[in-house]
């Protein structure tokens, strides 16, 4: 009986000293901070696009590391620079007025690094005077840098029909 006793006490003294203990320090959870400045980083984005300002446009990705599965040829963008000149030929292909809009937006923060995804709606203005629609999906990884939020990974895509294998440039729910 005393050694199941000592037993129970050495279990509540064990307890006690855990409940006593204090926290290991957690790692800082991203506030809302982050979040804001990612929102403000998609918004300034979309702004350089309907202002046609690639500069601008470009100021939002990483220099360094950056890599871009778009919606047109090529397969894929290596690079700032490379990304730059697919923003100037879209740019140049759509000399007319340019709306784009962004809905369904998800951030998520974890540290220095965050991902996300969006769907936006775009109009743009040929040459010629002929309007051209385009609903894509846009998913992006952001990485910290220097305490500031830039696109490293950015993957623009629009769903296939597979029945006649024809892009669905509306993409509807």
């Amino acid at each position: 009986m005393s050694l199941a006793l000592a037993g129970t006490g050495a279990l509540a003294a064990t307890t006690a000293t855990v409940q006593a203990a204090p926290a290991a320090p957690m790692a800082k959870p991203s506030g809302p901070s982050d979040q804001a400045q990612i929102q403000a980083l998609e918004k300034g984005l979309n702004a350089g696009i309907m202002a046609k300002d690639s500069k601008k446009v470009m100021s939002y990705y990483a220099r360094k590391g950056l890599f871009v599965f778009d919606v047109t040829p090529p397969r894929q963008h290596v690079g700032w620079e490379d990304y730059k000149k697919d923003w100037d030929g879209l740019f140049a292909m759509f000399p007319g007025p340019l709306t784009n809009e962004i809905t369904d937006q998800t951030i998520t923060v974890v540290g220095d690094v965050a991902y996300g995804h969006n769907i936006e709606d775009g109009h743009f203005t040929a040459k010629d005077g002929t309007k051209f629609d385009l609903v894509v999906r846009v998913s992006d990884v952001y990485r910290k840098i220097d305490g500031k939020w830039f696109i490293v990974q950015e993957h623009v895509s629009v769903p296939v029909d597979l029945d006649n294998m024809k892009p669905d440039i509306m993409s509807k729910p």
